[in-house]
């Protein structure tokens, strides 16, 4: 069904909201019916069959909090065949925006809203919900609609992330993924490019934190023939492969401030000039950027451009460790049990309860990494057809990374220690001055002699 052949339904407590979506729409829709009170949805509902419901989140409240607009969105979702809806607010939380389309909304709009804005959003809405009819699902709410890329996930933190790639993957916004190694950063810059509208353009993945200085502007901006030593052909770099498609520079954090003021310029500029050229080449890409370094890292000047900042996080997605996530180690396991069962021709395998307790009870330093290759590992060496607890083993190199991690912070302990004893010594007890020499105030070296029960 297209938008001129659309019923809509607009419900807002608000007269000239009504008055104003009426006159917008009137000529682009087959009709457009106003209401101001919420409490007629279930008649207009029984008497009528509409395509989409334009649903104002605040109803007659002094304090708007958005909970009278979701109370009246599970209210139109208990119909069978429910329209599809779009919520407004005057308030753009992307809490409150998530909330809504958790609980069934096709999309939101924020007022004061732009008219080609409001339009396009209704027609998408439509467009999605015809699809639903064909499809058995139309919104990524759980890792089926992407199980392609194996970015699994039940939990609550997953599911906002699964609904933040719905929403941001159409856009051209350039998207900052955080999260320790192992996350599942890089699938997630796939999926985004696999809902976005340059899905079948390139892709093209790059680890900005591998090149050297002296590689950084011949890999990503090409080099001409004989620009240095070894340039024996010309060539194109990473950028401009990537045109019309999406380019993922994977550690951004590691690159050098040489390195980002470089970036920097071919980001404004959209253009690169290759190495022994002064032609400008212009480019045309979608940019996603991950990094394993907390964003309170990246916000120190002296370690990483503001303004490079600014330009990679549009939007930003942090992707939590998998023991923050334990409610979804199970179907990833099982999901990996399966992957490897068919790999090593063996017959598929169920994780025996004591297996799921072990897992879930582990910490997982390396996160979904380290889940992957125990269960490959597990699969590998189980006789019979389930796997048991004793079959799963983490990984050494984890255990010995933590292990050294853990004696080293001994280590600095201990220094630290033995380095305030010796300085309180020196002045004879005087914390004063003992404070002093070590660069710290008198209620630290306090907290520091209670801690070291000196």
């Amino acid at each position: 069904m297209s938008l001129k052949n659309s019923r809509i339904l607009v419900i807002d407590d608000d007269t000239d909201v009504l008055t104003a979506v009426r006159l917008l729409l009137k000529t682009e829709v087959k009709e457009v019916v106003t209401e101001k009170n919420p409490e007629n949805i279930r008649h207009l509902l029984s008497k009528n069959e509409f395509d989409l419901i334009l649903l104002d989140m605040n109803f007659n409240s002094t304090i708007h909090t958005g909970n009278e607009g979701l109370y009246w969105l599970r209210k139109i979702k208990e119909f069978n065949n429910s329209p599809a809806v779009v919520m407004i607010t005057a308030y753009g939380d992307i809490d409150l925006a998530v909330r809504s389309l958790k609980e069934g909304a096709s999309d939101f709009m924020i007022k004061p809203w732009h008219n080609e804005k409001l339009i396009g959003t209704i027609g998408e809405a439509i467009k999605k919900r015809n699809s639903l009819k064909t499809n058995t699902s139309a919104v990524i709410r759980s890792a089926d609609s992407i199980i392609g890329t194996q970015l699994l996930g039940e939990s609550e933190a997953m599911n906002d992330i699964f609904l933040k790639i719905e929403k941001i993957a159409p856009t051209d916004a350039n998207v900052l993924i955080l999260g320790e190694n192992g996350t599942g950063k890089d699938l997630i810059a796939q999926a985004i490019q696999q809902k976005s509208l340059r899905n079948n353009k390139p892709f093209i993945k790059v680890d900005a934190g591998a090149l050297t200085e002296s590689l950084f502007e011949s890999e990503l901006f090409g080099h001409k023939k004989g620009a240095f030593t070894d340039a024996r052909e010309d060539r194109i770099g990473r950028f401009e492969a990537a045109n019309g498609g999406t380019i993922f520079l994977d550690e951004i954090g590691n690159i050098n401030l040489q390195q980002q003021a470089k970036l920097l310029s071919v980001l404004q500029n959209r253009q690169v000039i290759k190495l022994g050229s002064n032609e400008p080449v212009p480019i045309d890409i979608r940019l996603i950027c991950a990094t394993n370094l907390p964003l309170a890292e990246l916000a120190n000047e002296a370690r990483f451009r503001k303004d490079l900042i600014y330009r990679i996080n549009t939007v930003e997605i942090t992707v939590p460790p998998l023991r923050n996530r334990k409610e979804d180690i199970q179907l990833l396991a099982q999901h990996y049990a399966n992957l490897y069962a068919d790999k090593y021709i063996k017959p598929k395998m169920e994780l025996d309860k004591k297996a799921v307790e072990k897992l879930t009870t582990y910490h997982f330093p390396g996160n979904v990494r380290e889940l992957q290759y125990s269960i490959e590992r597990a699969v590998i060496m189980a006789d019979g057809e389930s796997l048991q607890a004793d079959d799963i083993i983490f990984s050494p190199i984890e255990t010995a990374r933590q292990q050294e991690d853990e004696q080293h912070d001994l280590k600095l302990s201990s220094v630290e220690k033995n380095t305030i004893l010796r300085v309180i010594e020196k002045h004879n007890g005087n914390i004063t001055k003992a404070a002093k020499e070590l660069g710290l105030t008198r209620t630290a070296l306090y907290r520091r002699l209670t801690k070291y029960d000196i």
